[in-house]
């Protein structure tokens, strides 16, 4: 188990597994990030039931294009360029959660309660890394990140309760977003997870962590 702490300037002079893996980890998460809003802005920003919901829809979009931007920058400061996840089309994403689009308010805030909750877990993997530049962005990033799902998880808290009609939308969200949740944590038989543990680079395998979500997600679900 790999131990030290790496400073950029340190990167270079690491293995090739390491740097292969940190960068990987940093495209992806780089590729989550933008993917999120390229998934509902379209669609969302002019439907949202309310001008207050707009501008959450508006804040919530350049808060995860700016996270986007932390991890192209790290990215780019081991010599990956993300620049090219601006523009590819949702079916290339890393992950199937963000390869459709979004188109109703139920499914933006699902997607908030639980896909930007699968987030927070994998910024989580990050806390006390072996790579501390990429230590350094969490703070305000997973600040943020808490505000969607908070948002998320209200908003579909309110439509569960609002009437027959609408929670019945609403477990047709979860059916379809929960699905996509669990899958986001990969496979539980993954080698290269447990290499990611190995460097230091996540705290947790595919299987512990994606146990974790639903010990914490369920009986969020069964109470609504």
């Amino acid at each position: 188990m790999f131990e030290d702490k790496v400073d950029g300037e340190e990167f270079e002079k690491m293995p090739s597994e390491y740097k292969e893996l940190l960068e990987r980890v940093l495209t992806i998460q780089a590729d989550c990030e933008i993917g999120g809003p390229h998934l509902y802005v379209k669609d969302i920003l002019p439907s949202a039931p309310s001008k207050v919901n707009q501008l959450i829809v508006a804040r919530t979009a350049a808060e995860e294009m700016d996270h986007y931007r932390k991890f192209a920058r790290l990215a780019g400061e081991i010599g990956k360029d993300t620049s090219f996840l601006l523009s590819i089309p949702n079916q290339k994403r890393y992950l199937e959660a963000f390869r459709g689009v979004i188109t109703t308010w139920e499914d933006f805030s699902v997607f908030g309660f639980l896909i930007d909750r699968v987030g927070r877990y994998q910024l989580e993997e990050f806390l006390d890394c072996s790579y501390l530049p990429l230590q350094r962005i969490l703070p305000e990033v997973l600040k943020e990140e808490m505000g969607h799902i908070g948002f998320g998880t209200n908003q579909t808290a309110e439509l569960a309760a609002k009437n027959e009609e609408s929670r019945e939308r609403v477990q047709q969200s979860v059916n379809f977003w929960y699905i996509k949740a669990l899958d986001m944590f990969g496979r539980s038989d993954s080698e290269r997870s447990n290499r990611f543990c190995h460097w230091g680079l996540k705290r947790r395998s595919n299987s512990q962590a994606r146990w974790e979500f639903k010990k914490e997600v369920d009986p969020l679900i069964q109470n609504m």
